[in-house]
């Protein structure tokens, strides 16, 4: 039995998706992560603290697990991991953000407590920043764009323009290998998963 711990688990909005990049120039590209969230699970709550299918709820810049069918529900787990993210599975390409889960102690058993972990949220509503060229959400996807921020990074921007800075390169597919990549590849970006190197290509 672990020593007991508050009945806690601190979220952090991970926004963070690091990716090298290199075809004409050699780039990388990443997201800033936003400020920390908290989450704090229920006494005589499941102790699968957001488990795949459950629903988080958002209060002052906290997030809290909550029925599905409750008013309060803003997110859904769509898949949940333990563990560190670094190094761990690939969220689902339409996941909206990714919640850091720290170890969480209920104080009677190991049964009654949750590892440190990472859950992959996507919003019950609109706005999907995952989804492609919407310009945010924690991975690179076929169909995002990117922009130059200086020399050797690039970053993400939503593809209509509407976003701060104007899209310059778009992801066109996802392969295995760089030497997969169709001829017309301006920017290899890498996106991690099954099919680890993004495509892209210079917009006119």
């Amino acid at each position: 039995m672990r020593p007991r711990a508050p009945r806690a688990a601190l979220l952090a909005l991970v926004l963070t998706a690091v990716c090298t990049a290199g075809a004409l120039t050699g780039c990388r590209t990443g997201r800033q992560p936003a400020a920390a969230a908290e989450a704090h699970a229920r006494p005589g709550h499941d102790p699968a603290f957001l488990a795949r299918g459950e629903c988080a709820g958002r209060a002052a810049g906290s997030f809290t697990e909550v029925s599905c069918r409750s008013a309060e529900a803003a997110a859904r787990v769509l898949a949940r991991y333990n563990g560190p993210r670094s190094g761990g599975p690939r969220c689902p390409d339409e996941t909206d953000f990714v919640l850091h889960i720290n170890a969480l102690d209920q104080g009677t058993s190991e049964e009654s407590s949750a590892p440190e972990g990472y859950a992959c949220m996507r919003n019950l509503q609109p706005p999907h920043p995952g989804d492609p060229g919407m310009g945010g959400g924690p991975l690179t996807v076929t169909g995002d764009c990117l922009y130059a921020q200086r020399d050797g990074v690039v970053k993400e921007t939503a593809c209509d323009g509407s976003g701060p800075r104007a899209p310059e390169y778009r992801v066109t597919t996802e392969v295995g290998a760089r030497r997969e990549c169709p001829p017309s590849t301006d920017l290899y970006v890498q996106v991690g998963g099954g099919a680890p190197v993004g495509c892209a290509r210079r917009l006119s």
